[in-house]
């Protein structure tokens, strides 16, 4: 079984002291005996920041036995499909990245403003639709996301 991951669960064991590092670090375990583990090149510019050089990034991919799989284009256009509905769906809700709920637009105390939250960016898109293409699951902490979204994706949950 081949497991995508999500940045977020990977950023978990490598930021000292995350308070979800050592269910993710059991999480991948799992995932790595069970078949492997594969990411996207979204994740992997999201991993850089991390790392001061390419090597050490590279190095600690080898050493964990995560692969870097090419999205392709089939994958983009599916991500930029759910990207466009959530364009249309954002522009009047919110939603929980844990459930999954969605919630009415905010408005400032002060002044009445509607407040605009930007809370997915494409590259979001990129990993939900990479993993339902070239994985059996997806490794995160984004469960209500990714359900969303993604319907057909089989999660694999970090918590």
């Amino acid at each position: 079984m081949i497991t995508a991951v999500d940045t977020n669960a990977l950023l978990d064991i490598l930021i000292p002291d995350s308070q979800h590092a050592l269910a993710s670090k059991g999480r991948l375990d799992e995932a790595n005996i069970s078949g492997g583990i594969i990411i996207c090149e979204a994740v992997y510019a999201e991993l850089a920041s991390q790392f001061q050089y390419q090597k050490a990034l590279d190095s600690f991919l080898s050493e964990t036995g995560i692969r870097l799989v090419s999205a392709g284009r089939d994958a983009l256009y599916r991500a930029g499909l759910a990207w466009r509905g959530y364009a249309k769906m954002k522009a009047n809700m919110l939603q929980c990245q844990g459930c999954g709920s969605k919630m009415g637009i905010l408005h400032c105390n002060k002044c009445g403003a509607a407040i605009s939250v930007r809370q997915h960016i494409i590259s979001d898109f990129i990993i939900g639709a990479h993993a339902l293409g070239h994985a059996d699951r997806l490794l995160t902490r984004d469960r209500g996301y990714y359900k969303t979204y993604f319907k057909d994706l089989a999660l694999f949950n970090t918590t």
